[in-house]
């Protein structure tokens, strides 16, 4: 599929996906969201992709909401903002639940909904420089479609602040709520996504999937009441292709097949 304003650019397993709107700082509007969508629907199916990196083109990763987009739907009416939101939180849901290791490359800015795309990354690395904000209060909105995503990764203490203030915030005040999860200079930030990509690579991709869909299984139950869930998960991966293969290559000293 053609994307007019997205760049992708794939590497054996490993798909990059830039937002190329650099001369509105790579602002989300409804095409933006459509595309993002359709990749993501794409990008689900592909039984080939095992890493996916999220960046923007340009100056900053994304500064949010294009104007224009909050301007028509201003205009619009109720029934139309909904349609409008519910595709957009369509479009978090799909790229957070992709069964592969999803990397954020974070610089310059990442505000409102770049904010919120960050949140559905699994892994992000971002330079000391890039502020952060959910800043929408200060637009007279508020942060509904992201919330789902960004309260499991900051907590609620941190989002009454952050939400409610709309304030911008420091790479290391992100690294502290959960938000982010390395901060390096700029001149690090490809070399500190590389590694991370290796570290996934390294990892089984049917594992992967596995451990992505267990977390929100377990995330917030008592022990007892997962045991039986978490039992029949380590059942299912062990005897599984990747999950022999795994453990002989571990006794017999050699790689595993799926590096």
């Amino acid at each position: 599929m053609a994307y007019s304003f997205l760049s992708i650019r794939r590497e054996g397993p490993v798909e990059h996906v830039t937002l190329n709107r650099p001369d509105v700082r790579n602002a989300f509007n409804e095409d933006v969201v459509a595309e993002l969508a359709a990749w993501a629907e794409t990008a689900r199916e592909d039984a080939g992709l095992r890493v996916v990196v999220f960046a923007g083109a340009g100056k900053v990763f994304s500064a949010g909401a294009d104007a224009a987009w909050m301007a028509r739907m201003a205009a619009s009416s109720h029934e139309d903002n909904v349609r409008d939101a519910r595709a957009a939180a369509a479009m978090f849901r799909a790229i957070n639940a992709l069964p592969c290791g999803v990397i954020g490359r974070i610089h310059g800015a990442a505000l409102g909904g770049g904010s919120g795309l960050a949140a559905v990354c699994d892994i992000v690395v971002s330079t000391d420089t890039t502020v952060f904000g959910f800043t929408e209060t200060k637009l007279g909105i508020l942060p509904a479609m992201i919330s789902p995503f960004v309260l499991p990764k900051i907590g609620v203490s941190a989002a009454r602040e952050l939400f409610l203030t709309g304030m911008r915030f420091d790479a290391r005040r992100a690294k502290e709520i959960g938000l982010v999860h390395a901060v390096v200079p700029e001149a690090l930030l490809d070399e500190t996504v590389q590694r991370y990509v290796n570290e996934l690579l390294s990892a089984a991709p049917t594992a992967v999937a596995a451990a992505k869909g267990l977390i929100p299984l377990v995330w917030g139950r008592r022990p007892e009441e997962v045991a039986d869930l978490t039992a029949e998960a380590i059942a299912e991966q062990r005897v599984s292709p990747e999950g022999q293969d795994g453990l002989r290559a571990f006794l017999e000293k050699r790689k595993p097949g799926w590096q």
